[in-house]
């Protein structure tokens, strides 16, 4: 990680972390491929602990059931990767958390294809106040890049739903 991503990362992590503030919400999150990244980035920067509730690794998939309580027979048909588990896992953060956002992520870092998607594929669930969301990426680069990236764009899309 270069200090510029550090630096553009942290001004993004800050105006997150000022926005659940001033709304006097909180935020939690459930990540597979990114392995708890987005917990990691949203707790580096100082003042996270008044509105970051916790977070859940849930790498496994029987831990996605177990921990996230996402739907075993969701996982069962339509496997680990899918827009319907990122929702759930996003859910499951918010609820086992006791948070008023949860951020759910899930996808393929590669190199191998997984549950019939190709690696650089990413869902992004977004659970709050107002409703869920569901967004796709498709990323590319080697494992730690997707990882990375992966990260990133959770973070840029879920400032976007605080604004």
């Amino acid at each position: 990680m270069s200090p510029e991503w550090l630096t553009e990362q942290h001004r993004r992590v800050a105006e997150i972390l000022a926005l659940l503030r001033s709304s006097g919400r909180t935020v939690a999150t459930a990540e597979s491929l990114t392995g708890g990244l987005v917990g990691v980035l949203l707790t580096e920067v100082s003042g996270a602990s008044a509105v970051v509730r916790g977070g859940l690794v849930v790498y496994s998939t029987a831990l996605k059931h177990e921990l996230a309580g996402v739907d075993a027979e969701l996982l069962a048909t339509r496997g680990a990767v899918d827009p319907l588990v990122a929702e759930q896992l996003a859910e499951g953060a918010r609820t086992r958390c006791g948070a008023d956002w949860g951020i759910g992520l899930t996808g393929v870092a590669g190199p191998e294809p997984q549950d019939g998607r190709e690696p650089g594929t990413v869902f992004l669930g977004f659970s709050g106040p107002e409703g869920r969301w569901v967004r796709t990426a498709r990323l590319s680069g080697g494992r730690h890049e997707v990882r990375e990236a992966a990260a990133a764009v959770a973070l840029e899309h879920f400032g976007s739903l605080l604004r």
